[in-house]
């Protein structure tokens, strides 16, 4: 029987999937790779540990199938990180710049203060901020040292492994798809191809960007020398977020998933249409490369609006690695809930800034409200309800803008294991909560897309018929508490904006 391997190249480490065609897990494998954090706000990745981590995860998953073919691989990556290497020796020429990294926020203040912004939002759908690639891409070419010229290659995180799956300097693919470059604030997301304006702006040579191809569609077959058999189709990819949503079964216009990971990504599937830019939110390119009746092979992209949150998992490690009050992020569920409540404690992980709706790269993290009887357990319920509090601010902000309502929001990621956190967010939103049996949404994204381009699936309605669900939470709270709790936590917010611009 064959099996479709997905892998996963998060933000702290690699995940390697493998899924049979009837939908269930055939397998996985994960490895951590090292975090670098060269000063505050500054946070790095060594692109060869990321590959190192691929090739583990690969050889420890394969290891364990019991001689089931590989029908196709997809991947799906930590988007918005930005990696550069040489052609001809495919050597890194510097650390990857993370997502999370802030080196870039004077740069961004100073093109929004020159009036570029109108120029990003309506050509990226994205705003001028650190987080996304143009600018780190930006300084790399100027105090990063990296010299332009033609071995010169840049890629997000996809494009630097489907590169070394494919042969690397001996014949490797440099390509990427539009959901990835749409986060890259180089792209033009009405036209679906790299935007002459943005790149003259940013400074960015166009021959260092990769192909843009449909999501779901062949990228090319795997080399020898990898742990995969050779000649394999690479046949999907989707950034982690897209592919979440894609995962969810989100595949219809106004259906919403949140995923809590490093940080949480709440995207609401819009259709067709490319909206007009939102204040607070972003407009991303979903997926492309699906015609109408969800079979690959389609001209047309699907878009989202999307809210970023860039530290919920974040806040438990920091509980865990930085304060050593838990030993195992999966302790913080249980030591939540030996409280009823926080006692009037809010803490804002603005740890690297606020995503959104506050797009505030100064903001730093807020602990306010402990007195001399807060203990272990109310901070770590502060760090459960600070993840609802703000996809609630997302929430609210996408259906303002958006005219629709959320009538139910479907979750995963490693936190949405915690009923307390599902039924938290389902108080504060007042609507249901909803978990799928299968966690791993964002590599099943991924495993999907290269079945259906290799005909492992029909259509994407056969792969929305598989979507089972787990836990369902529906609201308890009295609605007025739980807006006198959010209350306090917009008071929190805002003591922790701008904090590093001012302190």
């Amino acid at each position: 029987m064959p099996v479709v391997i997905a892998i996963d190249a998060g933000t702290t480490g690699v995940r390697s999937f493998a899924l049979r065609p009837d939908g269930t897990p055939a397998g996985y494998a994960y490895r951590e790779f090292p975090q670098h954090f060269p000063a505050p706000g500054l946070v790095e990745h060594d692109p060869d540990d990321i590959w190192s981590a691929t090739v583990a995860t690969l050889a420890q998953l394969l290891g364990g199938l019991d001689g089931e073919t590989v029908a196709a691989v997809g991947i799906t990556n930590q988007r918005e990180t930005a990696v550069v290497w040489h052609r001809r020796t495919g050597r890194p020429l510097h650390r990857a710049l993370v997502w999370q990294d802030r080196r870039t926020a004077a740069r961004c203040d100073e093109l929004r203060e020159a009036g570029h912004l109108d120029l990003v939002r309506r050509t990226s759908g994205l705003v001028l901020d650190p987080y996304f690639s143009a600018t780190k891409l930006e300084w790399l070419l100027t105090e990063g040292g990296v010299a332009t010229g033609p071995d010169l290659v840049f890629g997000t995180v996809d494009s630097w492994l489907l590169w070394k799956l494919t042969g690397g300097t001996d014949g490797g693919v440099h390509a990427t798809e539009a959901s990835n470059a749409s986060r890259t604030m180089l792209f033009d997301i009405q036209r679906l191809a790299w935007s002459a304006e943005l790149t003259a702006l940013f400074g960015v040579p166009e021959s260092c960007l990769a192909e843009v191809r449909p999501s779901g569609g062949r990228f090319g077959v795997t080399a020898e020398g990898t742990p995969l058999p050779a000649g394999v189709p690479i046949s999907g990819i989707l950034g982690d977020q897209q592919a979440a949503l894609f995962g969810q079964a989100c595949l219809e216009p106004g259906l919403t998933k949140n995923t809590y990971g490093t940080g949480s990504f709440v995207l609401m599937n819009v259709g067709d249409r490319c909206p007009d830019p939102v204040d607070g939110l972003l407009t991303t390119v979903a997926w492309t490369g699906l015609d109408p009746a969800g079979a690959v092979g389609g001209t047309q992209a699907c878009y989202a609006l999307e809210g970023s949150i860039f530290a919920t998992g974040a806040a438990v490690q920091w509980l865990r690695d930085g304060l050593g009050l838990i030993a195992e992020s999966a302790d913080i569920g249980p030591l939540a809930a030996t409280c009823d409540d926080t006692a009037g404690v809010h803490l804002v992980p603005a740890f690297t800034g606020l995503g959104s709706p506050w797009w505030d790269p100064y903001a730093r993290g807020a602990l306010v409200g402990i007195t001399r009887g807060t203990g272990a357990a109310h901070l770590a319920r502060a760090v459960v309800e600070a993840m609802a509090f703000q996809t609630r601010d997302v929430v609210e902000a996408m259906t303002a803008a958006s005219g629709q309502g959320v009538a139910e929001l479907r979750v995963d990621g490693g936190a949405s294991a915690m009923d307390l956190l599902l039924q938290v967010q389902a108080d504060q939103l007042q609507v249901p909560v909803a978990r799928p049996v299968l966690l791993e949404t964002t590599a099943l994204g991924a495993a999907y897309l290269a079945g259906l381009a290799e005909g492992v699936w029909g259509s994407a309605g056969e792969v929305a018929r598989r979507w089972q669900l787990d836990v369902r939470c529906e609201p308890a709270a009295d609605p007025a508490d739980a807006d006198a709790r959010h209350r306090r936590w917009r008071a929190a917010v805002e003591r922790s904006r701008h904090w590093a611009r001012t302190a």
